[in-house]
């Protein structure tokens, strides 16, 4: 289990715009053709990361919890299906439907959309503002697989928090830790 922190882009970077398939729906997804009326958090992961497995239910909870409050979330997937065919379209519409994703859960089998965002990991979160410009990146909260970290997505409940608000979200923050991005053969990332 290798372990990836996230790259920590500059706050105020603005959002890449993509138009990539939701697995779930099966209708097209373009990031900036309907921008969410708070913030919009774009999350990297996968189905096989131990990482990400650990974070799902807490992940999950946010999402539930900040969906009613205007906060629109998005998932993708951007590992090479070929050498983790468990990561491909089939298995992520199985896990969304076991875990009841109700967010658009994406794949990016050009793996463009996760250069262009610069991602680095699974689980990697990006959180923007209404201007899609990005306010937070990093870490759901301390858990990690075999530590005693509650589960409990404090840093990004603050950052969502923050913006509920209208208040600046604090630039203190702390990359996100999981499996690198499988890229493709061909990809020297």
């Amino acid at each position: 289990m290798a372990r990836t922190p996230s790259h920590m882009i500059p706050l105020g970077t603005p959002a890449p715009d993509f138009e990539l398939r939701d697995v779930i729906s099966g209708n097209l997804f373009r990031l900036h053709q309907d921008p969410a009326p708070v913030g919009t958090v774009v999350m990297f992961i996968c189905n096989h990361c131990p990482f990400v497995r650990y974070v799902q239910p807490e992940m999950v909870r946010i999402t539930r919890e900040y969906l009613a409050k205007g906060i629109r979330f998005l998932a993708i997937s951007a590992n090479d299906a070929l050498q983790y065919p468990e990561d491909g379209p089939e298995h992520m519409r199985e896990v969304a439907a076991e875990l009841g994703y109700e967010f658009p859960y994406l794949y990016d089998e050009t793996q463009q959309v996760a250069l262009a965002f610069e991602a680095a990991c699974t689980p990697d979160f990006f959180v923007y503002d209404r201007e899609l410009k990005l306010v937070y990146r990093g870490q759901l909260d301390d858990a990690r697989p075999g530590n005693d970290r509650p589960q409990d997505g404090k840093d990004m409940r603050a950052a969502l928090n923050a913006l509920l608000e209208d208040q600046p979200v604090s630039p203190l923050q702390k990359p996100s830790l999981g499996c690198n991005i499988k890229w493709k053969m061909e990809k020297t990332v």
